[in-house]
């Protein structure tokens, strides 16, 4: 079985876990209401995709 010889320093370690942070999604801006949402998804804010109402949205 192989086992490391040496243990590694804390510098290679947090070298290597440089790339795990979590990013944050980037978003679009819906051009019906202006408001933040995923790109090439649906807007859950008024229901519009690309031009066009895909679902209705109740309005409260």
């Amino acid at each position: 079985m192989a086992v490391p010889k040496r243990r590694h320093s804390k510098t290679r370690k947090r070298t290597r876990r440089a790339h795990d942070a979590l990013d944050s999604p980037g978003l679009s801006v819906c051009k019906r209401c202006n408001q933040a949402s995923l790109p090439h998804r649906v807007c859950e804010n008024c229901g519009h995709y690309a031009g066009r109402e895909v679902i209705e949205v109740e309005v409260t």
